[in-house]
């Protein structure tokens, strides 16, 4: 097949933001923008699908692979997807589209630069998933801090610039080590060819160094304990639309990077360092549960959250076996659906009474009945009831554990019901309980428009419970040959 469909993927959201950027006049404007914005993002979702009727589940070969000469010899735009990339990138472009679709009145004004910014965000997103050269990944990786940090500076409540600062200033600082490590594999193996590098190895007395460099760029990213603190802040201040792209996608590009680069190119280094991996992890799991105890604020209690059940990915990865692996990516598909629904529930309690402080509600079952419905599916999701997409995901990573260390496991499975108690909490205090505030009577229900964003995640949270079939078939022959070719990696080194 010679049409260029990843890049067709890469390009074309920044093709629409372009079309924005050139037609846009005056706010006047808004309706046409937003069309623009949603066709460009769902023709590339539909793009996506087509992507995955394509792909050729029973190999771990990398596929649909464009290599083109950039610099010469020095780098090629290599990019191509196997099982384990291409459902983050069906995740991106699923997103992405319900994103745009749920800015009605909080996004006020310069609506169109904030569509160019989600646009472009897409397609950096994208190009890091299907990145197969290191510096190639390495732009893509750092360029999707620029449209982030304008999303939270300018369109960001109260403290927006303080945390979009924050935001910045941690996730770069991190990303310079790495860097750093990208150009020390050059200067050792001659290339920055990711499958080249699979194959040839990268000498064992430089692994540990190399290992902490990605490390110290993925720990702040995904966000591991202690460097986790950006993430309350960005949350808050940024625009729903922003959380939602935060949470659902963002976070999940360090994942991915833990596992295409950490285990794949260093993994005796991985072996020396899981220790340090399984005691941050756990750490995450159980003390940002009992934060997210304290809060007053749900965006923050949702954040706090995100910290604790990227803290079980983390641990998944680093079981090494083919369970924890596998649970950790449907854990990131799961949590990309089901904080995206959990951000925009409360965007749309935000906008009709301007305060996202939990004692604000109460009572609100009777009201807004459809609402409160969904609001609970995504809550119980949240804490991994069986039959959503969350059980699956922590279900199959605590197994793992349990094989892999039986200590960690047991402190992680008090994550477990950490996380009930606060997701539970949350809802009891905002839905149900005495109807004090009068002014919660003036609510209406959820529109058309929040209705259909809301039933789109959840059919997939529900679906994906009770059949994940179809997220296994497509990541198991992968996961399987990069744990053989670790597994091959440490043995041919003795």
């Amino acid at each position: 097949m010679n049409f260029p469909l990843l890049s067709s993927l890469i390009l074309l959201p920044t093709i629409g933001a372009l079309f924005i950027f050139f037609t846009r006049s005056s706010e006047k404007n808004n309706n046409t923008v937003k069309y623009v914005a949603l066709f460009t993002s769902f023709v590339n979702f539909f793009l996506s699908i087509y992507l995955w009727v394509l792909f050729d589940q029973t190999t771990s070969e990398f596929q649909f692979i464009e290599d083109r000469v950039w610099i010469e010899n020095f780098i090629n735009y290599k990019v191509g997807v196997d099982g384990i990339s291409i459902l983050f990138i069906l995740l991106t472009t699923f997103i992405t589209p319900l994103c745009i679709l749920s800015i009605n009145n909080s996004i006020k004004t310069r609506l169109s630069e904030f569509l160019i910014a989600v646009l472009i965000m897409e397609s950096f997103m994208i190009g890091v998933f299907c990145s197969l050269d290191l510096v190639i990944f390495y732009l893509f990786f750092e360029a999707g801090l620029i449209p982030m940090f304008l999303i939270i500076g300018i369109w960001g409540g109260a403290r927006r610039v303080y945390s979009a600062f924050k935001f910045f200033l941690y996730t770069l600082l991190g990303s310079v080590l790495m860097l750093v490590a990208i150009i020390s594999i050059y200067w050792i193996t001659g290339t920055t060819d990711v499958v080249e590098l699979y194959k040839i190895g990268i000498d064992v007395k430089y692994q540990n160094l190399l290992w902490l460099a990605f490390f110290s760029s993925f720990a702040v990213k995904t966000p591991m304990w202690p460097v986790h603190t950006w993430l309350p802040d960005a949350h808050v201040e940024a625009p729903t639309a922003g959380s939602v792209l935060l949470a659902a996608i963002l976070l999940k590009m360090a994942g991915y990077g833990f596992i295409r680069f950490s285990l794949g190119l260093f993994p005796d280094a991985s072996e020396v360092f899981t220790p340090l991996i399984y005691a941050l992890s756990v750490i995450a799991i159980i003390f940002t549960s009992f934060i997210a105890l304290m809060q007053e604020d749900m965006k923050k209690l949702i954040a706090y959250s995100s910290v604790a059940h990227m803290g079980f990915v983390t641990l998944g990865i680093f079981t090494l076996q083919q369970q924890g692996i596998e649970g950790s990516i449907i854990q990131m598909i799961s949590h990309g659906l089901v904080s995206a629904a959990l951000f925009l529930c409360v965007g749309v309690v935000y906008d009709r009474m301007h305060s996202r402080l939990i004692n604000t509600y109460g009572g609100i079952v009777s009201i807004i009945p459809k609402y409160s419905v969904l609001f609970m599916l995504f809550t119980l999701a949240a804490l991994g009831l069986p039959g959503t997409s969350g059980f699956v995901g922590e279900f199959l990573i605590l197994m793992a554990a349990f094989k892999d260390n039986f200590l960690v496991a047991v402190i992680a499975s008090l994550g477990v019901i950490i996380g009930a108690a606060y997701m539970l909490w949350l809802y009891k205090r905002v839905v149900f309980g005495k109807l004090i505030n009068n002014d919660l009577k003036q609510m209406i229900d959820l529109n058309k428009s929040e209705l259909f964003i809301l039933s789109c995640l959840g059919i997939p949270t529900l679906f994906f419970g009770f059949y994940p079939d179809p997220l296994i078939n497509t990541i198991e022959v992968s996961i399987s040959d990069l744990i053989e070719m670790y597994n091959y990696k440490l043995v041919s080194k003795f």
